[in-house]
C-alpha cells in the first residue's frame, strides 16, 4: 500500500517502523493520517510482522490532532461530526487492540492525540527535550477519544494533575505519569528503541498477541460503550461556543476571550 501521510519501513526480522510523515505540521492527526495508521494497524495486525516502531518525522514526534480538520467540524452536520470522532476513536482503537507490540519512538513535541499515541503504545521512549501536554481545554475542546487510554496508562489521580489544565510538562514528568516508561540522549534514542525491540524476536508470536490481549482485558475496560462516550462528548464540544472561539482564536493568532 501506498501511504499519503507514512514513511513505512520493514526490516528483514519483521520489525516494521512507522514514521508520521507530515513535518511541516508538526505530524498533527489529519483525517488522512488517521485513515492511514487505522488501516495499517489491521494490516499488521494480520500479517507475520513482528515488532512495529511509532515515531515522527522532523522535530516533532506528534503535535495532537489537525486543527484544520477540527475546524471544518464546526460548519458540519451533527451526523458528518460523528463520523470525524469515530475516524479518530477508530485509529485509537486500532493501535491499542493490535495484537503485535507498538513502542514509540518519542522526539520533540507531543500533545494531544500525540500522548494518545504514547499512551495506546506497549512502551514509550522518549529524548531529553521531548515535551508534553493535553492541551485541548486551552482550544475550549477536550481530550476526550484519547482519555480512555490516557487515564488507563496514568490512573485517574495522576491524570488529573494534567487532564484539564492544558499544562506542558517534560519528559521526566512524562516518565513519572507513565506516559513514557523511559527517557535517554537523543543521540541515544535509537539503541533505546532497539533494546526494546530485540527481546520480543526471541518470543512466540502468538503468546505475544495472547498475553497482550491478556493484559488488556485485565486493565481497565475499554470498551465500545466507553468509546461512544468519548465521541458523544467530543461531537458536543464541537456543537459547542468555547471550541469555536478557541480554535478560531488560533487561527487568528490572538488570545481566546478566557485567557488571562
Amino acid at each position: 500500500m501506498t501511504y499519503q501521510t507514512l514513511d513505512v519501513t520493514r526490516d528483514d526480522r519483521g520489525v516494521v517502523t512507522v514514521r508520521l510523515n507530515l513535518p511541516d505540521t508538526h505530524n498533527a492527526l489529519s483525517a488522512a493520517m488517521m485513515d492511514e495508521l487505522t488501516e495499517l494497524a489491521r494490516t499488521l495486525g494480520a500479517d507475520d510482522s513482528r515488532v512495529m516502531v511509532l515515531t515522527g518525522t522532523g522535530r516533532s514526534f506528534c503535535a495532537g490532532g489537525d486543527l484544520r480538520w477540527m475546524r471544518a467540524q464546526f460548519d458540519a452536520e451533527p451526523a458528518a461530526r460523528a463520523v470525524e470522532g469515530k475516524r479518530l476513536a477508530g485509529m485509537l482503537q486500532a493501535l491499542n487492540t493490535m495484537p503485535k507490540p507498538l513502542i514509540a519512538r518519542v522526539q520533540g513535541a507531543a500533545f494531544g492525540g500525540g500522548v494518545g499515541l504514547c499512551c495506546v503504545s506497549d512502551v514509550a521512549i522518549g529524548a531529553e527535550g521531548a515535551l508534553f501536554g493535553l492541551t485541548e481545554t486551552r482550544l475550549g475542546l477536550i481530550p476526550a477519544t484519547i482519555g480512555p487510554y490516557v487515564v488507563a496508562r496514568m490512573g485517574e489521580g495522576p491524570a488529573r494533575r494534567v487532564f484539564m489544565n492544558s499544562r506542558r510538562f517534560d519528559a521526566a514528568e512524562a516518565v513519572e505519569l507513565g506516559v513514557l516508561s523511559k527517557v535517554v540522549a537523543a543521540e541515544d534514542l535509537d539503541a533505546a528503541v532497539e533494546a526494546e525491540v530485540t527481546p520480543y524476536l526471541s518470543c512466540a508470536p502468538g503468546a505475544v498477541a495472547d498475553a497482550k490481549r491478556l493484559a488488556r482485558s485485565l486493565g481497565p475496560v475499554i470498551d465500545e460503550d466507553a468509546i461512544a462516550a468519548t465521541v458523544d462528548a467530543l461531537a458536543a464540544r464541537w456543537d459547542g461556543d468555547e471550541a469555536s472561539e478557541g480554535v478560531g482564536a488560533f487561527f487568528d493568532k490572538r488570545k481566546p476571550r478566557w485567557s488571562a
